[in-house]
């Protein structure tokens, strides 16, 4: 049977696309390894920051409120709160609790450990707000404007119910934004799984560890990435005032992000200092890691579609699969996938280093792929779902309720 132009156009396609997966596998591993340089790089300077902080603050560390949104009795809720109230911190420190629901589990987590404090005589005081009211479509910046009513002191630090401290968190936080031209303070995270033997939370943790975490630390040292995590937001009371305060932020998907930016507008730097907090894991299936990954990949989306577009050139050991099914399994498109693997171990083992993990690499690649997969999916999401609920988010980064204001 004679050899058709309908086959040569084919031959040619599927090469074609064999090179171009097959190139753009070649630039993610080299950005991986930049990536492993750069989570080298940042968390080195960790050693110059310890011990100076702690002791430049001294007698003089200002009062600080910690205000700490919840919403049900999340994994491990007591132990968090309470690292807050045994912080090795020498100024006042006031945390607040604050829950939307008056059946709301969290109250009972809460109130047991305000007698707790109250029957040691320590000198953290602990509040706990429980106010229905909806000032937007944010819940969680709704939980924090009822909060503010009963905040007491200068410097704010607002962190997620799902983020783990160490004893010196306030300390480095606070010694942070006493620098000179810095308006807020953030952390980078890592993933902490409730059950460690649970193989899906597991999966959810790497994809912040080793994706997230690198993604942002490259960001940082090329002086790209504008950061602000919802982790940790510390800024003073004057600062907040001068953005709008929280109200400002109250229909926004993205609240952090957009805080972040209201204090770079005014001129001040958005500081991350060199160590990270735990980001709570508690996805016990595939479809509660989907859901969660979606809506993280739909915002990032939203925030930068160029630069988010052109982050799948961190997928290197997908692309280069791609790539060998197109190439036929040639020896050089085996040869990019090797070195695809290669890499993206090596950035594993140096993260994991890093935050003190230790973890065994080869579910490190079903995460890869699994992550390329968010990635392809996130372009065909229009809606969000958050604490059970639909949103439809705007251009603007607004959400809509769906059913409401052509939310549907």
């Amino acid at each position: 049977m004679p050899f058709s132009s309908t086959d040569a156009l084919g031959a040619l396609l599927t090469d074609t696309l064999g090179w171009g997966f097959g190139a753009m596998s070649a630039v993610g591993t080299l950005y991986t390894l930049a990536a492993a340089d750069s989570a080298r790089r940042f968390f080195a300077t960790r050693t110059d920051a310890e011990g100076g902080d702690g002791e430049r603050l001294g007698e003089a560390a200002p009062a600080v409120t910690v205000l700490r949104p919840l919403h049900g009795a999340e994994p491990g809720l007591a132990a968090r709160l309470r690292a807050l109230t045994t912080q090795e911190y020498a100024g006042p420190v006031q945390v607040v609790c604050g829950v939307q629901a008056h059946d709301d589990p969290a109250i009972a987590i809460v109130t047991d450990l305000i007698a707790e404090l109250e029957a040691a005589g320590g000198p953290v005081r602990l509040d706990l707000v429980v106010d229905t009211t909806r000032h937007g479509a944010n819940a969680k910046i709704s939980n924090v404007i009822n909060m503010m009513a009963i905040a007491r002191h200068e410097v704010l630090v607002l962190a997620d119910s799902d983020i783990a401290v160490g004893p010196d968190y306030l300390a480095q936080v606070v010694s942070a934004l006493s620098r000179p031209g810095v308006g807020l303070v953030t952390c980078l995270y890592r993933g902490d799984p409730v059950d460690a033997g649970c193989f899906w939370q597991d999966q959810a943790a790497r994809a912040v560890d080793h994706h997230f975490l690198p993604n942002v630390l490259v960001g940082l040292r090329l002086g790209l990435a504008k950061p602000c995590f919802g982790s940790t937001i510390a800024l003073t009371d004057e600062t907040l005032a001068r953005i709008g305060g929280f109200a400002a932020f109250r229909d926004i998907l993205a609240d952090d992000h957009a805080m972040g930016m209201a204090v770079r507008a005014l001129g001040l730097a958005v500081a991350v200092p060199p160590f990270v907090v735990g980001h709570l894991s508690p996805e016990s299936n595939l479809g509660a890691v989907l859901t969660h990954e979606l809506r993280w990949a739909r915002t990032i989306r939203g925030l930068d579609p160029g630069g988010y577009a052109g982050s799948i050139v961190t997928h290197p050991v997908p692309l280069a699969l791609i790539g060998a099914i197109f190439a036929g399994w040639h020896a050089w498109s085996l040869l990019l996938l090797g070195l695809a693997v290669a890499a993206r171990l090596v950035l594993q083992v140096t993260i994991d280093a890093r935050i003190t993990r230790s973890r065994p690499r080869w579910p490190g690649l079903i995460r890869d792929v699994l992550s390329f997969l968010v990635f392809v999916a996130s372009f065909g999401i229009r809606r969000v779902s958050w604490r059970g609920q639909r949103f439809s988010v705007k251009s603007d980064g607004t959400m809509v309720p769906v059913g409401e204001n052509g939310g549907s």
